[in-house]
């Protein structure tokens, strides 16, 4: 066999077998052996990573207002949910399989495969002929999106150290704000015109995703070793996830919450779960290696990230309703009435990165970050039918400045204790938390709003449809309001735990050197040389 000797750099600040761990000995020994990219390559490799990014999450939110409009044409409103739920069932149970994967085989190979997956998951959605199509098709789509999701914020640890990627995850975390906010007014605009293009919009930015991807991955080489794939613990972690989601995004819709189907998914969810736990216990190469939970910060950080996901997908998905149904706004016009959200989101994810690598610590913009959205979500339940846009306006800014702080310093947190080899799994294992406790926030919010609205004989997806044709009976926008302020205040609670976490977070300094002194981009006058073999196959392969 032919190998490859890949000269790159160690720093003497300690990058190069260097250990940040949580265990009692306070050290875990790490091997970092990152390429070198410049300053151009490491750009270009961003706007590749990026557009990957838009893509996964602009596809959660931006379906959500064409939804009407899909159904009225294909005489489907009995399989409405199903659109939403492939996606989400693809995309969160597969996470966690496409971390580990892409640390046996490589970042390349499995991101491409992500990206291409999606791409023909929205070109066969976009050409759907009826429901059972576009909703096999939206899962092919939440198959890419779960790589998509959990790849770009892995490649960008492999290049960078956990210092200097804090400013470039911070204009991830911009993107993913982008994405939640444009989704709706997007999807609305495309609804009035041709729905189709929802998903033929997707290619052209895949298009450029994968070409970036392909160039620039080619110089990020993986080292090979052996291994073994932990095909039983994949297989019951995909079914686990599918049935406590199924049985969130079914209960107190097609089934009561204690009908025996609901239950019994219930129940399959955590057998399957336990047994999963079992297996990786055992497993060679594990899809989720359980020691890794043995670090305090990896366990605390996932758990926040968690609750966090529960809290802002509450609150993204309601308050567009609210300008919708109470405010008369059009779908393109409420998403465009949320761009104050957008801005908190975006400008304090870039200044909080930057400033999180300048200062090499994360904790406190954790803890004030989740701060933040709670009294944020605190002041949403002021609102009335009556209350005037500018105080909606500021009540968004504050959310928005809350998720800005608190979503990618818990993704550092996790990553800066994590060897080389497990920074697939582990980041994948943040994605999923978040997105797990996102599913279960929209289900159990989904259940306070139908609770609270029985009374008027009206489901939300009923009064969405209403207030396309018009303004909405004021006596309706009432009891609207009335049953969003359960549901925040619910929202507000739950985040008062991911503050109490976030407090628990040890405040570990992040690895690396500050900015201005050494650059990941590019060697300096510190560096020493090393030598990586790595196989000419599997550097072909990239």
């Amino acid at each position: 066999m032919q190998w490859l000797v890949i000269v790159g750099a160690s720093r003497k600040n300690g990058c190069h077998n260097r250990g940040v761990g949580d265990g009692a000995n306070g050290a875990a020994q790490m091997s970092d052996q990152r390429p070198m990219l410049t300053h151009r390559q490491l750009l270009l490799l961003l706007s590749g990573l990026m557009c990957a990014l838009l893509l996964a999450a602009l596809d959660q939110t931006i379906v959500g207002t064409a939804m009407p409009t899909i159904v009225r044409e294909f005489h489907s409103i009995e399989h409405y949910a199903w659109v939403v739920t492939a996606y989400l069932l693809a995309s969160t149970a597969s996470t966690p399989l496409y971390g580990k994967v892409s640390d046996l085989y490589g970042r390349r190979p499995v991101l491409l495969f992500a990206i291409g997956t999606f791409l023909v998951g929205s070109a066969l959605a976009g050409a759907s002929p009826n429901m059972t199509w576009l909703i096999v098709t939206r899962g092919i789509q939440g198959l890419g999106a779960g790589g998509l999701m959990t790849l770009a914020f892995t490649i960008v640890s492999d290049v960078v150290t956990p210092r200097e990627r804090a400013k470039y995850q911070g204009l991830f975390g911009a993107v993913w704000g982008l994405a939640s906010v444009a989704g709706p007014p997007i999807g609305g605009y495309f609804a009035e015109h041709d729905w189709h293009w929802i998903f033929y919009i997707n290619i052209p930015v895949g298009v450029v995703a994968l070409l970036v991807c392909l160039r620039v991955l080619r110089l990020v080489p993986h080292q090979r070793r052996d291994h073994t794939i932990d095909w039983w613990g994949a297989a019951l972690l995909v079914a686990g996830v599918c049935c406590i989601l199924l049985g969130l995004s079914w209960g107190g819709n097609q089934f009561a919450w204690a009908s025996p189907q609901i239950l019994g998914l219930f129940l399959a969810g955590t057998a399957l779960a336990v047994a999963f736990v079992a297996v990786q216990a055992r497993a060679t190469e594990p899809v989720l290696p359980l020691r890794l939970f043995r670090r305090r910060t990896f366990s605390i950080a996932n758990a926040a990230a968690f609750i966090l996901g529960f809290a802002m997908f509450g609150s993204i998905i309601y308050v567009p309703l609210y300008l919708q149904i109470v405010k008369s706004a059009s779908p393109s016009e409420s998403g465009m009435l949320m761009l104050p959200m957008m801005a908190g989101i975006i400008v304090t994810s870039i200044v909080s990165g930057r400033l999180i690598s300048r200062i090499g610590r994360y904790k406190w913009f954790t803890v004030a970050g989740t701060s933040v959205l709670t009294v944020g979500l605190v002041l949403f339940t002021l609102l009335d039918a009556d209350s005037p846009l500018w105080q909606t306006f500021s009540f968004m800014v504050v959310i928005g400045v809350g998720l800005g702080l608190a979503m990618q310093p818990l993704i550092l947190a996790v990553q800066n204790g994590l060897e080389l080899r497990d920074l697939g799994a582990g980041t994948s294992a943040s994605t999923f938390f978040r997105s797990l406790g996102g599913s279960l926030g929209v289900a159990a919010l989904g259940a306070v709003m139908a609770n609270r609205l029985a009374g008027t004989g009206l489901s939300i997806n009923e009064l969405v449809a209403r207030s396309h044709h018009g303004p909405v009976d004021p006596v309706v926008q009432a009891a609207f309001v009335h049953a969003l302020h359960p549901l925040f205040l619910v929202c507000a609670s739950v985040s008062v735990i991911a503050v109490l976490l976030t407090l628990a977070l040890p405040d570990r300094e992040l690895q690396g050197a500050a900015p201005g002194t050494r650059s990941a981009a590019a060697p300096d006058e510190a560096a020493t040389e090393y030598a990586v073999e790595v196989p000419v196959e599997a550097a072909a392969r990239g």
